[in-house]
């Protein structure tokens, strides 16, 4: 065969190999998870411009040492030493269904499962083994991922801070559906429940300061210092925190976000807090405005008037460059003289939310940080 007709068939070949592939890539992309978010025009939302939400405070410009595309392989890919853990991660699986009234149970990362005052809350739920648009990749660590949809009873309020896969799963929110009752979601958030077969009338989606009041609840939707995006497109949907208050209880969920004004701002306006539930883990200097580093942690604990701080956003999946049990270990070193308590409990350990008492195990200490 002379060598211009096997250059046409190589070409013909390679052209049928890549309509091949984007056919198959674009029938993956139909699947549920992929869906993206309806966010209805805002010209009164001051946080909304170009089409997409800001942050309230500009963030200063950093210096990057490496692109976008770099970050997400070493996210994807990377190995960094110490980042994981060597063996199973201790934990305590506590039966939900039997779960005394007002404790925490942390199921790692930032998801929370929250009984008080005779309701029960679920915030942020990922039961997937791994948090990724890629499959299989972002793997939850040994030990980190024991509790699955059977597990859990009736939800009275479920909770989404933000659209990312490490805090919106698909998986995990089709096999809780026939337990959960009120949806509660920063604006745009909402969309995805729609598009996910659940009723518009179940879904409570509003922006900054919006508050839900319900059955003696009040559940206001609060800043955060973040962006959000699932996919290429960022920040088409807002991110947010949270404050649960009833007649008894004051709770903060902070969701995703670096240190900023807001953590005053939200006291100055609601008061304080019992306990409030604050990242301490997966910061960078690539990104020091949207996630905090811990002693960032305990300033926003000081700067909300907690009495108490649950630490999250660590010990399941590798996001950062940091190793497993760092987070833990600098926070729990900068709790000290502090006028509140941290909290450290297994994954699936009760906290008592009534009981000022309580004490828990260094169970992350393996003598491999020195904070």
């Amino acid at each position: 065969m002379p060598i211009g007709s096997k250059l046409k068939h190589g070409i013909r070949y390679l052209i049928i190999f890549i309509a091949l592939v984007t056919l198959l890539l674009f029938a993956w992309l139909q699947q549920p998870q992929y869906a993206s978010p309806v966010v209805e025009p805002q010209p009164d939302n001051p946080l909304y411009r170009d089409g997409q939400f800001h942050n309230a405070e500009m963030a200063p410009p950093v210096t990057r040492t490496q692109s976008r595309l770099t970050l997400w392989y070493r996210f994807l890919f990377g190995k960094d030493e110490g980042a994981q853990p060597d063996g199973a991660l201790p934990s305590q699986k506590t039966d939900l269904h039997k779960l005394a009234d007002n404790a925490v149970i942390w199921m790692g990362h930032s998801s929370y499962f929250i009984r008080l005052d005779g309701k029960n809350y679920l915030l942020d739920p990922v039961f997937s083994d791994y948090a990724s648009p890629v499959p299989h990749t972002n793997v939850a660590f040994r030990g980190s991922n024991i509790y699955r949809a059977d597990d859990i009873p009736h939800i009275d309020y479920l909770l989404i801070t933000h659209d990312h896969w490490d805090h919106l799963d698909y998986p995990t929110i089709n096999a809780l559906r026939g337990k959960i009752g009120q949806i509660v979601t920063p604006t745009g958030v909402g969309s995805y429940f729609e598009k996910w077969g659940f009723s518009r009338n179940n879904i409570f989606e509003g922006g900054w300061n919006s508050v839900l009041k319900k059955e003696g609840v009040e559940i206001h939707i609060l800043p955060a210092q973040h962006f959000s995006g699932r996919f290429f497109k960022r920040n088409q949907t807002l991110w947010a925190s949270y404050a649960i208050i009833t007649p008894h209880h004051r709770l903060y969920l902070g969701g995703d976000s670096g240190y900023g004004k807001h953590f005053k701002a939200i006291a100055d306006k609601l008061g304080g807090f019992d306990v409030a539930i604050l990242e301490c883990g997966q910061y960078d200097k690539q990104w020091p405005f949207i996630h905090m580093a811990p002693e960032d942690t305990a300033r926003a604990a000081s700067d909300l008037q907690a009495k108490a701080v649950l630490p999250s956003h660590n010990s399941k999946f590798k996001l950062a460059h940091h190793r497993w049990n760092e987070p833990i270990a600098r926070l729990t070193a900068a709790s000290a003289n502090q006028p509140w308590r941290l909290l450290t409990p297994k994954i699936g350990e009760p906290v008592e939310l009534d009981n000022t008492r309580q004490t828990f195990s260094r169970w992350w200490d393996d003598g491999s940080v020195n904070p």
